[in-house]
């Protein structure tokens, strides 16, 4: 419950300020904060929630009582799984909690002052320029490596910047890199780079092209000829073309 009151921000900046006071906050108490945080959670109390404030302030506090509130509620009850769990686990989960509720909070104001399509597309930009406090209290801060390819307009450098992640996480099956050439060949010109095609439709390999390899057969494949976006394939673990699947299918 936020006992003092503060200024209702009404536009995009007024509420981006808003959402980055009340993050700091909670940033505050589950890391430089986090004994005094620890020890305020006593699960022998009543529903316990953790509201950060627009002045870089957080409280542990009982849920306001009047239906429907003021502003979205944090989660209830954190005080009650503190001792069932290992604290960091603990404290990640409150974190993941707190990361809801700060944006349910953003745009609670959003559509309570109506912003348009774009003052919400902005909002969000700006949030998300900002690590999550999950990133910050877990130490996953992610840099992004996509910032100018998003920028440029070109569709060949926005494709190389979303290829480029996945030699960063080479221990995922999924090959997205375009077909490598064997090194015997590395001396010919671009004949040979020629000589790949796609296994969908026969054309040959294109540089400026998305392109995923079946980790079974182990032919390339256009990625729009499989339907394969390069964010798709960074959640696939091993990837099967069409022809595989459903060879597998039959056994």
């Amino acid at each position: 419950m936020e006992g003092v009151p503060h200024s209702i921000p009404r536009t995009v900046e007024e509420v981006f300020n808003d959402f980055r006071g009340r993050r700091s906050g909670l940033i505050k108490a589950l890391t430089t904060d986090v004994d005094k945080f620890y020890q305020q959670c006593d699960p022998e109390k009543e529903n316990l929630c953790l509201y950060g404030l627009p002045n870089e302030t957080w409280e542990v506090n009982l849920p306001v009582e009047e239906v429907p509130p003021e502003l979205p509620e944090p989660a209830l009850g954190i005080n009650f799984a503190r001792d069932g769990m290992q604290e960091k686990d603990w404290l990640s989960l409150v974190a993941v909690h707190s990361d809801s509720w700060l944006l349910a909070v953003a745009f609670y104001f959003g559509a309570r002052f109506a912003f348009g399509k774009n003052e919400r597309k902005r909002l969000f930009r700006m949030i998300n320029e900002l690590p999550t406090i999950f990133e910050v209290v877990t130490g996953n801060v992610k840099q992004p490596k996509d910032q100018y390819a998003n920028h440029n307009g070109s569709g060949k450098s926005k494709s190389s910047a979303k290829v480029s992640r996945q030699s960063e996480s080479e221990n995922k099956l999924v090959k997205m890199s375009p077909p490598p050439k064997d090194e015997e060949e590395s001396g010919e010109d671009e004949d040979d780079e020629q000589g790949a095609t796609c296994g969908a439709c026969g054309d040959s390999y294109g540089t400026d092209e998305f392109w995923i390899c079946c980790d079974i057969c182990e032919r390339w494949f256009h990625g729009k000829c499989v339907k394969i976006t390069p964010s798709k394939a960074e959640h696939i673990k091993q990837y099967k073309c069409p022809s595989c699947s459903s060879k597998r299918a039959r056994v």
